[in-house]
């Protein structure tokens, strides 16, 4: 199998007063393109510490990654930041818009770290904007927008880049069944497509949509990787 994602010995510390939380440890994960897998575990078990690891946003204290055969905490904050905004869609729970801009304004802000010119940003964020159902709220701004729809631009933020890994932190959290079921809905026709997705949930149904699940309990893994053939 061909690993999009191989981490090894990862494990992160913060310092808060005199207290040392080791909020991941000696994690080891590895997982193939095109793959779609969950995290699940309770609060505080560090599943969005880890994300944000995957995703190049934090460093880790110590351990290895590799994304897409790249050693990415070699590079310099600058690099990695270029890095993280060419092949990394996020997703995040509270959507994340600026209320000031536009929904084709929100989902162009990944290129403004890219080397893409205005004409082929503004094309790619218009084509993921398509793709999510909202081409009649392109100019609407977030406070005009349902939850529902708040998500579908984030997640067309996501999707403009066309990245290599999209990582989804409780996507459904803050939304009612019906919605939650069209955004999962929309994450497995993105995966259909091709796309490598981990989600973090804490809903069982969510993970049982997902190819495979891990859980982890106190900064470490409790079981190993299971997917579905």
């Amino acid at each position: 199998m061909s690993y999009l994602i191989e981490a090894s010995g990862i494990n992160k510390e913060f310092r808060i007063g005199s207290s040392l939380i080791h909020a991941l440890r000696d994690i080891d994960i590895h997982i193939g393109a095109g793959e779609f897998v969950a995290i699940m575990g309770p609060s505080g078990s560090g599943k969005s510490t880890l994300l944000h690891v995957l995703g190049c946003l934090e460093r880790p204290t110590s351990g290895r990654y590799i994304l897409d055969g790249e050693e990415v905490f070699e590079s310099s904050d600058r690099d990695l930041s270029r890095f993280r905004a060419n092949h990394i869609g996020f997703v995040f729970q509270t959507f994340n818009l600026l209320p000031q801009l536009t929904v084709l304004e929100n989902v162009e802000l990944p290129f403004l770290y890219s080397s893409y010119g205005d004409n082929e940003s503004e094309e790619r964020a218009t084509h993921a904007i398509r793709q999510v159902g909202l081409t009649d709220r392109i100019r609407h701004r977030p406070s005009q927008l349902s939850g529902g729809e708040m998500q579908r631009v984030a997640i067309a933020r996501a999707l403009a880049i066309e990245p290599k890994l999209i990582l989804a932190d409780e996507p459904t959290g803050n939304l009612d069944s019906r919605t939650s079921e069209e955004i999962l809905a929309l994450f497995e026709r993105v995966h259909g497509h091709g796309a490598t997705i981990v989600m973090v949930t804490h809903d069982d149904e969510v993970a049982s949509r997902c190819q495979g699940v891990m859980t982890l309990k106190d900064g470490k893994f409790t079981d190993g990787l299971e997917v579905e053939n």
